[in-house]
């Protein structure tokens, strides 16, 4: 049976808990299947088990209906009933962590001011920090409604490290270091 997913049908196919975040599959009706025995094979192997996988990014994705949906997302609309419009943003930044606690809406802007570490291309392998060559010193930088915003230029990645988080503190309302 494929269908858009509503609010009461994804009541009907998963449990979800508040306080661990975790979904866990729903014994199945037979209306939902093509034939009596994939309705008793799903049912056996799955009913009652934790749903959904963890992806190269470390989101939670279940399958519904032969569709991806992110958990967080589903954890979302599992509590308000609908999708969100924009984003989900995970609080402590943990991926997989989906208890509603953790969990809050947010546009691209607002979820990227949550961001606690340093990209891996990031040659300094801090937060806001690059090294500017002509300068031979560290430059700290944050970025502010969709353009960076220069902080200033630093003789230690450290230095410079500390003016971002400050800034950050500052201008970022979504962000929680």
């Amino acid at each position: 049976m494929k269908e858009e997913l509503t609010h009461k049908t994804l009541k009907e196919l998963l449990t979800y808990n508040t306080a661990t975040g975790v979904f866990i599959w729903n014994h199945r009706h037979l209306d939902y299947f093509k034939s009596h025995r994939l309705f008793k094979t799903f049912n056996t192997r799955f009913s009652g088990t934790k749903a959904g996988s963890i992806d190269k990014k470390g989101y939670i994705l279940i399958c519904i209906f032969g569709k991806l949906y992110s958990a967080h997302r589903l954890a979302w609309m599992y509590i308000h009933g609908s999708f969100p419009i924009d984003q989900i943003d995970h609080i402590n930044s943990i991926t997989d962590d989906n208890r509603i606690c953790n969990l809050r809406e947010a546009n691209k802007s607002q979820n990227g001011q949550n961001q606690k570490k340093a990209h891996k291309y990031n040659s300094s392998g801090l937060l806001g920090v690059s090294f500017y060559k002509p300068l031979s010193k560290y430059r700290a930088q944050i970025r502010l409604k969709g353009k960076q915003k220069h902080i200033g230029y630093f003789n230690t990645p450290e230095e410079a490290h500390t003016a971002y988080i400050q800034a950050k503190r500052k201008y970022h309302e979504f962000g929680t270091l």
